[in-house]
């Protein structure tokens, strides 16, 4: 069955003037005070714009089944939120929980520019980029192979939610919806279309409300 999956990241785990550090699959941070603002700006964005889910899932950590919580609290007769472990932060290894001039220290730009623009991890990241693109078709074909109508919500990180975006440019053979960017930003959100077959069109990337 064809339907729309909104891909979500979570909301910001740092305020202005806090640390930032690297959190991965391994910092179980809530969400911030911010990012409890923008988990209420999603659910309200959604409410007001009549986007009703039928079902829902996110990973395992409190920052993104908190923005979850929060935008289904807000629809009337919501669904069941579903934990999915492929839906969890990659596992930053050595730079797991560390302030961001130390993971720069460690890896070079270089690197990290390869990670945000290419997908590339670096030495020592836990992620497996191919497994995570075969995760995401696995779940869209449940998707497309449900009784359920009706838009599903997915709330995970950005490091995950680039594969599904990689995903889509691999599977697709429409140039729709094309994002240069690889980064989801916190609070926002991308739009896909899951055909009958159980393919991944793009349709928006990066929405803000």
């Amino acid at each position: 069955m064809a339907r729309d999956v909104y891909i979500v990241r979570h909301g910001n785990t740092f305020d202005k003037g806090d640390t930032v550090t690297r959190v991965g699959a391994r910092t179980d941070l809530p969400l911030s005070m911010s990012g409890r603002l923008q988990a209420e700006a999603l659910a309200k964005h959604f409410a007001d714009t009549d986007i009703r889910f039928a079902s829902a899932a996110a990973g395992p950590l409190k920052r993104t089944l908190e923005t979850a919580r929060t935008i289904l609290a807000a629809q009337s007769a919501a669904p069941s939120l579903d934990v999915a472990e492929f839906l969890r932060e990659i596992d930053y290894g050595p730079d797991e929980n560390r302030p961001e001039p130390e993971v720069v220290d460690r890896i070079g730009q270089a690197a990290l520019d390869a990670w945000e623009e290419h997908a590339v991890a670096p030495p020592g990241w836990i992620v497996d980029p191919e497994q995570l693109k075969r995760d995401w078709l696995s779940y869209v074909q449940h998707l497309a192979g449900s009784d359920t109508a009706g838009p599903a919500l997915v709330v995970t990180s950005n490091g995950v939610a680039r594969f599904a975006l990689l995903a889509a440019r691999e599977t697709s053979d429409t140039k729709e919806g094309v994002a240069d960017d690889l980064k989801l930003k916190t609070g926002a959100y991308g739009i896909f279309h899951i055909t009958d077959d159980g393919g991944l069109i793009l349709h928006r990337w990066n929405i803000r409300p």
